[in-house]
């Protein structure tokens, strides 16, 4: 139950848990009190902006959700409707699972809703020695964030950087030279801009869909009250980052990327996204006369929109074109939510007709020298494409399966 729940998660997770009928409940603010009042209700999950509002509807609360301020669990027992917090084992679970340490540390923590709440009772249960929550409007906001640069671990708790809001946040990481550690809340996309800067500062980092499949199973042991293996929570959040993440192209003109997107959108199910196609129909000419008519800058222009437009989605192959690594601003929305494969192809099997850049030998020689060393930059992996198209998209989605495990 929950406002927004378009792009929610759960129903897979729970189903993967055993639980065929676990459905999503929309509602407004106005809604909730007669919800609350149904006498069918077995058991729920609270999301988002109800995990205080719904306390008031509780019998029972539970010691620890008590102590949080926040409930996102309800069962009904006996005609009474108990409420709980499984968000602080969930929110522990990625702690551990990622390996940052919080004892003796100091902690900045962005939010000051439900979320936060759960952040902050899991900061000071890991033996955190300072603990710091940072909203728009307290006494401790934005506006005087730099008083506390000496922070070590990092916790988002707010919506910036979550879909469709992708490649927002809250602050940058770079303003807290201590800082050993970096978590989100947010786990779609996979990465925000907020770890994909940890990343880049080599700082440990995780995002919240180990937190959200932690939590589920423990919320599906209250529904069903019944154990439920430790094991299930690496298993399905590996399921799901298979589900999730795209499959991203890249590779010199000619390399044989649209057609193995094409095979593997055949072989996977999956939806695909090709950005040369989506170019040419937002303005209705083909690459050719885009280029011939407007210029390369102008289409580059298109192609970085074409690109964010793609690769905020999840569950994808997104075939990109050949020079999308000139801009180096492509790499963020193409690696927040994807595994980025780079297409090899021999020089001189590269095809060359109605390329605009790499129609003759020597240009396509010269484009290769100066892009091969991008390419590498943007990268998870390169795939031989000098043989079956089939053969490479196999190589792919195995690869792909092999290396989206929790």
């Amino acid at each position: 139950m929950g406002r927004r729940l378009a792009h929610s998660y759960s129903v897979s997770i729970h189903r993967m848990m055993g639980n065929a009928d676990y459905r999503l409940i929309p509602l407004e603010p106005e809604e909730l009190p007669g919800f609350m009042g149904r006498e069918d209700i077995g058991g729920l999950n609270v999301t988002i902006p109800y995990k205080l509002d719904v306390m008031r509807y509780c019998d029972r609360i539970s010691p620890e959700a008590r102590e949080i301020g926040a409930v996102n669990t309800v069962i009904c027992r006996d005609g009474k409707l108990r409420g709980y917090n499984t968000d602080k084992y969930g929110f522990e679970w990625m702690v551990k699972r990622a390996g940052i340490g919080f004892s003796g540390k100091k902690v900045l923590i962005l939010g000051s809703g439900g979320a936060s709440r759960t952040a902050l009772a899991a900061a000071r249960s890991l033996g955190a020695a300072e603990t710091v929550v940072v909203s728009r409007s307290g006494p401790e906001n934005y506006g005087n964030i730099g008083r506390h640069a000496d922070v070590e671990i990092l916790i988002n708790t707010t919506p910036a950087g979550m879909y469709p809001n992708n490649l927002d946040a809250p602050v940058s990481v770079a303003d807290f030279p201590r800082c050993a550690g970096v978590l989100d809340v947010i786990y779609n996309p996979r990465r925000t801009a907020l770890l994909m800067e940890a990343e880049r500062l080599k700082i440990p980092c995780a995002g919240g869909l180990t937190m959200l499949v932690a939590q589920a199973k423990a919320a599906a042991e209250l529904f069903f009250d019944r154990k439920i293996p430790d094991g299930n929570i690496p298993e399905i959040t590996g399921k799901l980052r298979r589900e999730t993440e795209n499959i991203v192209l890249i590779g010199m003109p000619g390399s044989g990327k649209s057609e193995i997107g094409k095979v593997l959108s055949q072989m996977t199910g999956r939806p695909l996204s090709d950005t040369d196609d989506m170019v040419s129909m937002a303005v209705g000419e083909s690459i050719p006369d885009i280029f011939a008519s407007r210029g390369e800058a102008a289409f580059r222009a298109l192609e970085r929109e074409a690109v964010r437009t793609a690769a905020k989605e999840s569950g994808r192959i997104v075939v990109t074109g050949g020079g999308v690594v000139l801009d180096s601003g492509n790499y963020p929305p193409l690696h927040q939510n994807a595994r980025i494969y780079h297409i090899l192809r021999a020089t001189e099997l590269l095809e060359t007709a109605g390329r605009p850049l790499s129609g003759d030998a020597a240009a396509l020689g010269a484009m290769s020298k100066k892009r091969m060393p991008l390419y590498a930059r943007f990268r998870d992996a390169a795939i031989e494409n000098d043989g079956a198209v089939s053969d490479a998209a196999r190589e792919i989605w195995r690869d792909f399966c092999e290396n989206t495990c929790d």
